[in-house]
Parts: structure tokens; sequence; C-alpha cells
């Protein structure tokens, strides 16, 4: 069965820019008290603006709590942006990030104040003491990720090797073709015909007793097959070695069943029981008023119940049993099977009241 596997993978876009700030004079900027901030720089198709901003929380208790607060924010008449933002505190001396502070992804629009920045609020001792404030310089580097659509994803196909089909069939049918390795050989209506004991055994457990079992008779070649036709053994041999039958579409009709009945009788000899079955199919699909009775005593005789069933099946037809009973093979039936008559007209007679 064909099968096929595609793949697509959908991701979001993503840029990325850093901005440094650096604040130089950072005592007499923050004494000013408003917010210090960078210059506008972009990032994502989108202007920012870094900041830095005194707070001073009052308790009811009087005291008073200093903090800063560092964000980022949106520049005017830019579109709504979902973006993180991490901020890098560094150390003056080495260069270093001294601390980091991350935020989670948001949206940003600076058509509402609230959505338009995103801070942190960092405890004014850390921020004012070595080695992050040194000689009155802070540096301050912002790095942003704005989030954009997923394009549509493009679907591809998922990579796979193909496997040809097994060909073994085709060896083992070139193996008795060419004869190469023969090691028995049968003689078969006068005729002799080669074949490998080794794969005659695997096969055919008959096979297998007659040629490697206590029985066998050592040095008598070729062997004589009795009651079978050189064309029904060659056919038998091409289902061995191929699990299959040979070509039968050149022959007429009725000879191809005449060589599918013969060859039941020698699946049934060897013990060959999927061949035997296939050729009960055969049988079965090709049923006639002609053929009906003949295949009736084949399936009676060796011992095939299904195909047996389906004769007796196809004779109840109130239509057809009166023409079956006018034909030789009916006759001959009655002759050497009279058991198999009885028990089919027993059935029919069943069919028929049910």
């Amino acid at each position: 069965m064909a099968t096929s596997k595609t793949l697509s993978t959908s991701a979001p876009e993503t840029e990325q820019g850093t901005h440094v700030f650096r604040i130089v004079g950072y005592s007499q900027q923050t004494g000013l008290g408003k917010p210090i901030r960078s210059g506008k720089f972009s990032v994502g198709g989108h202007k920012w603006v870094a900041f830095l901003h005194p707070v001073v929380a009052k308790f009811p208790n009087g005291i008073d709590e200093h903090h800063l607060v560092a964000g980022v924010a949106m520049g005017p008449k830019s579109a709504k942006a979902r973006a993180s933002c991490k901020l890098r505190l560094i150390n003056q001396r080495t260069g270093l990030p001294f601390s980091v502070h991350k935020a989670a992804p948001r949206e940003f629009s600076h058509d509402n104040a609230r959505s338009s920045y995103d801070h942190f609020q960092i405890n004014r001792s850390v921020l004012e003491a070595p080695p992050v404030l040194q000689d009155d310089c802070i540096t301050m580097e912002w790095t942003i990720t704005v989030i954009k659509q997923p394009r549509i994803p493009e679907v591809k196909s998922f990579p796979k090797i193909e496997v040809p089909p097994s060909d073994i069939v085709l060896h083992f049918a070139k193996l008795l073709e060419e004869k190469e390795g023969v090691d028995i050989t049968f003689s078969v209506g006068g005729k002799n015909i080669g074949a490998h004991k080794m794969v005659l055994a695997i096969r055919s457990p008959v096979f297998k007793a007659e040629l490697y079992g206590p029985m066998r008779e050592e040095g008598t070649e070729p062997i004589v097959v009795k009651d079978v036709q050189p064309d029904v053994f060659r056919a038998l041999l091409h289902f061995i070695y191929t699990d299959s039958l040979p070509p039968l579409e050149d022959l007429e009709e009725d000879d191809r069943n005449e060589i599918i009945r013969h060859l039941l009788v020698a699946a049934d000899r060897y013990a060959m029981e999927r061949l035997k079955l296939m050729c009960q199919s055969i049988l079965c699909e090709n049923l006639s008023v002609q053929t009906v009775a003949t295949t009736l005593a084949l399936a009676d005789q060796h011992h095939c119940d299904m195909l047996k069933d389906a004769c007796i099946e196809f004779m109840a037809c109130s239509s057809v049993m009166d023409a079956v009973e006018a034909t030789q093979g009916y006759k001959n039936l009655k002759r050497t099977c009279p058991s198999a008559v009885v028990e089919a007209l027993e059935k029919i007679s069943r069919f028929r009241k049910g």
C-alpha cells in the first residue's frame, strides 16, 4: 500500500538587537529628579528607548525606601509588538555583566501608557556601588527580542528511503530454471526432472521424510514418481521454489481446471497445504453445472471440506440440481462416491427446508 508522509514546521520569526546605554555623570543626572533616557534605537522595525528613573517609596511609618526603575519603552508612532527584554548591568572594571535581569515576552503598545514599557526595580544600593558604579558612570546593556508572526509553513515531503520489493522469489525461480547445484533427479512419466533436495525438504514434510528420513533409499536415482504427470510435477516444483502458481493464462479453461485438479492431488500427496487451498479456491470460483460433481468427488477423496461444502451449496440451487444430475460427472460420482452423494442430498434437503 502506497503511503506518504509530509512535514511542516511552524516557528515564530524573531529579530534581536542590543543597545548599550552609558550614563556619564550619574550623580548629577539623578539629582535632577527626572528619568534618564537613552537615544532612540531600532529593533524589529520598532523604535525603543531605555530609561533609568529614581523612585522613592513612602511608607506609613515614615521610612522612605529608595529604588531605581530601569526599563525599556516603545517609542511613539510604533505599532504593537510582542517582545522580551533583558538587562545586563556591566562591571565597569572588567566590562563583563555584573547582574542580569530578564522579562518574559509581553505585548507592547504605545497607544496605552501601561503597555508601552517594561521595567525592573533595582535596589539603589546595588546600582550605586562598585563595580556597577565606577567614576560616576553606569553602563547598561539592553537586549530586545521582537517576536513576529510565524510565516505559513512550507509543506515538504518527509525524507524517506525507498526499499525495493523482495526479489528472493526471482532468485529461487532462477535456481530452478538454471539447474545449478541440482542434487536430486526425479523420473516423472518417463522424463527426468532435476531439483535441490534441501529446498524440497524445507517446503514439504513428505519430501523431507523421503530424502532425509530413515526410510530413504541410498543411491537410487532417479527417484520414480508414479501417478503424476510431468507438467503437474513441474508446476508443483514451481510452487515449492516461488510460492506461486506457474502462468496458466495460455491454457483453455477446461485444460487449466484439469491441471489445477491434478495439482490439488499432488499438493495433498506432498502435504503442501497452502497450494492445496489455492487449488480449492480456483476450483470453487470456476464451479459450473458440468464441473461441480467432478469437483465434489475430488473434494471428498482429498478431505477438502470447504470445497465440498461449496459444491453442495452450488448444487442446492433449485434451478441447477436437475441439470447436474444429467451430467456424466454426477453419474461417476454416484458410482465411485455414493456416500458423498448421500451426504450432498441430505444437506441439499436441509438447505431447501431452511
